[in-house]
Formats: C-alpha cells, structure tokens, sequence
C-alpha cells in the first residue's frame, strides 16, 4: 500500500470516528447520560489520533504515543460499560 493511499484510508477513518463521536454527543445531550459522554470523549480521541496519523508521518520513535491514545480510547469505553452496568445493579 502507497503513502497516499495509507493517508486516505486514515483520514476515512478518522471522519468516521469524528461522525460517531457526534452522534454520542447528540444522544449525551438529550438523556445527560455519562455513558454517552464517555463514548463521545473516545471517539474524538481516536478521530484526533487517527488525523495526526493520516497527516504526518510518523516516526518508529512515537509509536508508543499511538498506543498510549488508543489505550485512552478503549479505557474510556471499558469504563463507561462499567459504569453502565453497576448503575443497572
């Protein structure tokens, strides 16, 4: 796969989390549910992360800093499922 095409597929995927990160914050807003808003602050982790990726490229040297956001994003989602779950108990 080519730079360029590798940079396409980022930035698609960084749309797409953009896209999902407001449709959480749509449904935040009308129930001011933390389940919503901590989906909502993982997709825009990941939408920001996946950008800075599909933009520059990056260096062996940071690739320990795009694990670090992607384990910011699936600790955001873990722990909103959690929560979620001891709040229904």
């Amino acid at each position: 796969m080519t730079a360029a095409a590798a940079s396409l597929l980022m930035g698609a995927v960084a749309m797409a989390s953009f896209v999902a990160m407001l449709f959480f914050l749509r449904h935040w807003q009308q129930t001011r549910e933390t389940f919503f808003l901590l989906f909502a602050i993982a997709f825009g982790v990941d939408a920001a992360s996946r950008a800075v990726l599909g933009l520059w490229d990056l260096a062996e040297d940071t690739e320990p800093l795009v694990y670090l956001a992607r384990l910011v994003t699936f600790s955001l989602i873990i722990l909103a499922i959690v929560q979620k779950n001891r709040a229904n108990r």
